[in-house]
C-alpha cells in the first residue's frame, strides 16, 4: 500500500487501492433505491461512510486496516452513488441516513460506530442525532452542519484530480454511467442547501463525537469545526497535520490510527 498520496496522483491514476474480498455483499430496496453494501471482518461493527461524488471503494486504505483490528467493517455506496440506483427525488443527507440504517437492519447490526468522511460524516451525524441507540460514536471527519461552515470553492490541481477519478469511477460503476454531469449538479445543490443544524440542534446529539478536520481542507473553515466541537456535548476536536481533505487518501496510516484511537476511546 502506498503510504502517502499529498497530491492524489496515484488516486488519480489508479484510484484507492481495491477492497479486499467481502464475506457479504449485495444490494437493499429502501425509499425509492438500491442500496449496495459489502462486510468485511468480525467483531464490532464499524459503519464507513465515503464522501459526495464518490463510492464505497474510496476506503481502500482503510477497509484492511480496520479489518486487522478486530472489527466487522460495513461500506456503503451512498444512494444513487457507486453502484447504488436512486429514484427522481433531490438528493437528502436525512433520506441517506434512513439507508445506512436499512443497511443496518438488513445486516441484524443493532448498534455500530461511525465513521463519515465528508458528505458521510453529515449523514452519520443525522443517523446519530435521530436513533442515538444504534450509534455507539460517530468520527466526524471533514464536514460542516450549516452552510455557514464551507469555504468559497476554489479549483486547484489536487481537486481536479480528484473529480476526474471519480468521474472514472461513476461510468464505471453506476447503473446510469452517462449521467456524471447531473449526478454532479443535484449532489452540489444538496451540499448547497444542507445540512441546517442550530446550534440547539447540535446540543442534543448524545453519542460522542469527534470532530476531525485536516490542516489543510480546501472546504471546511476550521473555525466551524471548533464550533461544533464546542457546541455538541460529548464532541472533541483533533486536526490531522500536513493533510487536507483527502486525508484518507493521502496519509492513510495518519487517518487510520486517529479511526482507531476514537474506536477505542469510546469502546464500539
Amino acid at each position: 500500500m502506498q503510504t502517502t498520496d499529498d497530491d492524489l496522483i496515484a488516486f488519480e491514476r489508479d484510484g484507492a487501492p481495491p477492497l479486499p474480498p467481502p464475506r457479504v455483499q449485495s444490494h437493499v430496496e429502501h425509499d425509492g433505491a438500491r442500496i449496495w453494501h459489502a462486510v468485511f471482518g468480525t467483531g464490532p461493527a464499524v459503519v464507513l461512510l465515503h464522501g459526495g461524488l464518490g463510492h464505497a471503494g474510496n476506503w481502500g486504505n482503510q477497509v484492511p486496516a480496520l479489518v486487522a483490528a478486530g472489527r466487522t467493517v460495513i461500506v456503503i455506496d451512498s444512494r444513487g452513488h457507486g453502484r447504488s440506483t436512486r429514484d427522481a427525488r433531490p438528493f437528502s443527507y436525512g433520506r441517506m441516513a434512513g439507508d445506512v440504517l436499512t443497511v443496518m437492519n438488513h445486516l441484524g447490526i443493532d448498534k455500530a460506530s461511525l465513521v463519515g468522511w465528508s458528505d458521510g460524516a453529515c449523514t452519520a451525524l443525522i443517523l446519530a442525532d435521530r436513533h442515538p441507540e444504534r450509534v455507539s460514536g460517530v468520527f466526524f471527519f471533514a464536514c460542516n452542519m450549516d452552510p455557514s461552515g464551507t469555504f468559497e470553492f476554489q479549483p486547484t490541481p489536487v481537486l481536479d484530480r480528484c473529480f476526474l477519478r471519480h468521474r472514472l469511477d461513476y461510468q464505471a460503476l453506476s447503473a446510469t454511467p452517462d449521467t456524471f454531469d447531473t449526478f454532479v449538479a443535484d449532489v452540489s445543490l444538496m451540499m448547497q442547501t444542507e445540512p441546517n443544524y442550530t446550534a440547539e440542534d447540535l446540543a442534543g446529539i448524545t453519542v460522542p463525537v469527534a470532530i476531525v478536520l485536516g490542516e489543510h481542507d480546501e472546504f471546511i473553515r476550521p473555525e466551524h469545526a471548533a464550533y461544533l466541537a464546542a457546541t455538541i456535548p460529548r464532541a472533541t476536536l483533533t486536526t490531522l497535520p500536513g493533510v487536507s481533505h483527502f486525508a484518507p487518501l493521502q496519509r492513510p496510516a495518519l487517518f487510520n490510527d486517529a479511526v482507531l484511537r476514537f474506536l477505542g476511546q469510546i469502546g464500539g
